[in-house]
């Protein structure tokens, strides 16, 4: 009964056709890796890696910024914990990872498990030196004494914005601050890319994610779809 009711979930998922390119840019190699990643097969073999189930934001289902936040409210929402962080004193910035290395291994650190999966060892050892990549922005949120509490890799390809790191530190995630970086990243995307033809902004795929994760991304403001995946070069 239970792959029947998935199989119909999934072909009522809205499609979509998104262009992803990077061949404008000296280097490909974090674009042409991210595309085939999405791209090749999935373990259970019949479908494409990130194709179904894509958690996805289309900036023109909103006229702008402020039309996302005022749909994105009430008791608990984005608006809410951006409203509370803000109050405490917290705020974006755009990252230079090599001047927060210790605040980055804190923030690491400060849980041995997320959304039921043990860290990855990678995030356990300490860096030495960061070194930025192609197509890659990198943000993260302060406190009023200027400690980094999370923090945000974003990968602008084509016709998306895709969030691929996103983490913060136990202590402070009561005050709001996944939900604030999220929204004040989404203001920078409402207004500074969407008129250089960025229509979506992505967080990996509902199918797979825990359900503690399912929730977020929907508190967060991600559907579902099923995307196509196309190499405009």
């Amino acid at each position: 009964m239970k792959i029947f009711q998935l199989i119909k979930e999934i072909n009522s998922l809205p499609k979509v056709k998104i262009k992803f390119t990077g061949c404008n840019k000296e280097s490909i190699s974090a674009y042409k890796r991210m595309y085939q990643h999405f791209t090749k097969r999935h373990r259970l073999k019949i479908i494409k890696n990130k194709t179904i189930g894509v958690g996805l934001i289309d900036l023109y289902e909103y006229e702008n910024y402020e039309d996302f936040m005022k749909k994105h409210n009430g008791k608990n929402s984005m608006a809410y914990d951006t409203r509370k962080a803000t109050k405490r004193g917290y705020k974006l910035i755009e990252l230079d990872r090599n001047k927060y290395i210790d605040d980055i291994y804190d923030i690491n650190t400060s849980m041995e498990e997320r959304q039921g999966r043990k860290m990855s060892q990678s995030y356990l050892k300490k860096i030495d030196r960061y070194e930025d990549e192609d197509g890659y922005k990198y943000f993260g949120v302060i406190n009023s004494e200027g400690k980094l509490v999370s923090y945000l890799y974003v990968l602008f390809a084509g016709e998306v914005a895709i969030v691929d790191v996103l983490l913060g530190h136990k202590k402070y995630q009561r005050d709001g601050i996944m939900l604030f970086m999220l929204a004040s990243f989404y203001e920078i995307v409402f207004n500074e890319y969407k008129d250089r033809g960025y229509k979506y902004i992505m967080y990996d795929t509902f199918f797979g994610a825990s359900e503690g994760l399912q929730k977020f991304k929907k508190k967060s403001g991600y559907k579902a779809y099923k995307v196509v995946w196309v190499w405009d070069c």
